[in-house]
């Protein structure tokens, strides 16, 4: 058990690395990974120190590739989603959190891979949506690591260019994951042993952040967004199977 728990924590650690890297979506699987090997909330309380860890080099990374805009109107809503999951953190159930933002995942996939292709025109982000969607991305980030879903619902369609979208991506999730250390902590979910845990497993995230940062420089843009709009299915339809099993 030892053994494989150290190849789950590894494995977890590199996806949150290569995720904050600009690798879309891949951080998500990572908690799911640790989950089968210990509980899935140990497993977002050790794992959050490590998204930390890795946010400061991706922020490194990305410093000059991000849309001004769209972080104005994310962040604020988001901060509103924590700050929501946090008082209802005890009242609502993590997997009813996690089918709905399954549903809305898949839905939104399957709008991008059904309908015919088109020229997408660069779009100005929209503050009203950006809250609401900022503060879904929040609360689902808050309670069950998943907030790409809506994320990606509100900035796909804005037709940023690659590396914007990265860039954008990796500093929303960055301020995210600082400002969820504060309540993680008060519901007692980060633990000496976690964080000693999670210094350990920030090495090969780390290592893996520039991996994922090498990967969106050489892939094609066409390949990039297909690859966004696959992974955001699968791991959508996932996270459906998840939440109804919870509930069931």
């Amino acid at each position: 058990m030892d053994i494989w728990f150290w190849v789950a924590a590894v494995v977890a650690a590199a996806l949150v690395g290569m995720g904050k890297g600009g690798v879309p979506i891949v951080g998500m699987l990572s908690v799911p990974v640790m989950a089968l090997v210990m509980n899935p909330v140990t497993a977002a309380g050790m794992l959050l120190p490590v998204y930390v860890v890795s946010d400061m080099f991706g922020l490194y990374a990305y410093r000059h590739a991000y849309d001004r805009r769209v972080l104005g109107i994310l962040v604020p809503g988001a901060i509103v989603g924590i700050g929501v999951g946090w008082a209802t953190a005890s009242v609502v159930p993590e997997a009813a959190v996690t089918l709905l933002v399954g549903l809305i995942g898949v839905a939104f996939a399957l709008n991008l891979i059904l309908r015919k292709p088109v020229l997408a025109e660069p779009k100005r982000a929209e503050v009203a949506p950006g809250l609401f969607w900022g503060a879904v991305t929040g609360f689902t980030s808050f309670v069950s690591h998943a907030g790409a879903p809506p994320y990606q619902v509100y900035t796909l369609p804005l037709g940023m260019p690659k590396a914007v979208f990265a860039g954008t991506a990796t500093i929303t999730f960055a301020i995210i994951n600082a400002a969820k250390l504060v309540p993680y902590y008060a519901l007692g979910q980060l633990g000496l042993e976690n964080l000693e845990m999670a210094a350990v497993l920030s090495v090969p995230a780390v290592v893996a952040v520039f991996v994922g940062v090498w990967a969106v420089k050489v892939m094609p843009e066409k390949l990039f967004f297909r690859l966004v709009t696959w992974a955001l299915m699968l791991i959508s339809l996932k996270l459906v199977w998840d939440g109804a099993k919870g509930l069931i």
